[in-house]
């Protein structure tokens, strides 16, 4: 081993050559990522190229340095009298392509447990020699929203020039730090260019995968990357997810009451912000947090039920 946490496995000529822009997408599963939203956009990236070429491996991280493997233990099998098929995390830079061949970056992987700021350095790394001009991530955090309305994202840059929709939020809050909000800092007070996207998860759905949230963070991909992607797939995932949804609402109407409440508290946050007028109405009666989170305990199970069956 080199002591160093970034490897550079392969060069890339052709990049250097290229003259085009480069953009590296950015998608660090486990904090930031609700619903699986970020993880499962970023598995469709490699799905894609996997069946129209080769999404080639140009850099790998040393997780061993990175990775708290009793906070978030691997997968294994355990077959009859043996242990088999270690699921050993990965986090990687690979090349990939879009539909109009356009090369572009995808850093994916679980996000760092330990060492935050070594890894902040070996991205660095990572976007000189490729020649990244844009890094663009992608992440997700669990809301009091409903799933039957537009799902919210907040965008945010390191470069007020990068931002493309307006902030929802005003003013200071203070939340917790991931990775990737470091990485965000860092880039920017080292002169590259780094923006992203944070998709608003039904609380009730953030440990379920969310198909939708994946394609509008991958939407909002392509806007900022300068790429043109195929996400038919996740548009059809999204409808079947939407659709088991919609019937374990209707065989449990007292589930529909607290979405139905949800969707009250969405609608009246929208037209406050429309009007500027005050955030909740005085006759919108709302559920209790402890309300919210009985009915959802069985909504969850209902529904990892029925995936369990499907399976």
């Amino acid at each position: 081993m080199s002591g160093r946490l970034v490897h550079i496995v392969d060069e890339v000529p052709e990049l250097d050559s290229s003259g085009q822009h480069l953009t590296m997408v950015v998608a660090l599963d486990g904090f930031l990522d609700a619903g699986n939203a970020s993880a499962r956009a970023a598995q469709h990236l490699v799905d894609l190229a996997e069946t129209t070429g080769e999404a080639r491996v140009v850099a790998t991280f040393d997780v061993d340095e990175l990775h708290d493997y009793r906070a978030r233990r691997p997968a294994v099998s355990f077959v009859r009298d043996h242990y088999d098929a270690y699921d050993a995390p990965r986090l990687v830079v690979r090349l990939l392509r879009d539909l109009g061949d356009t090369p572009f970056l995808l850093l994916h992987g679980p996000e760092p447990d330990v060492r935050w700021e070594a890894f902040c350095r070996a991205v660095g790394e990572v976007v000189e020699r490729f020649g990244v001009d844009r890094v663009v991530q992608m992440g997700s955090v669990p809301m009091a929203v409903p799933h039957t309305r537009p799902i919210a994202l907040t965008h945010h840059a390191n470069d007020p020039s990068l931002l493309s929709g307006e902030s929802m939020w005003s003013g200071e809050l203070r939340v917790p730090s991931s990775a990737q909000a470091l990485l965000e800092i860092r880039l920017g007070e080292q002169g590259h260019a780094a923006l992203g996207f944070v998709a608003h998860i039904p609380h009730y759905l953030a440990q379920l995968d969310y198909p939708r949230a994946s394609a509008a963070l991958l939407e909002q991909v392509e806007l900022a990357g300068r790429l043109t992607l195929d996400l038919s797939g996740l548009h059809a995932e999204a409808e079947d997810r939407d659709v088991e949804i919609a019937a374990h609402l209707a065989a449990n109407p007292e589930i529909a009451e607290v979405v139905t409440a949800l969707e009250r508290q969405y609608d009246t946050f929208r037209r406050a912000e429309d009007s500027g007028g005050n955030l909740l109405a005085d006759d919108q009666p709302l559920p209790t947090g402890e309300e919210i989170g009985k009915e959802f305990e069985q909504f969850l199970a209902g529904l990892e039920n029925r995936d369990d069956e499907d399976g």
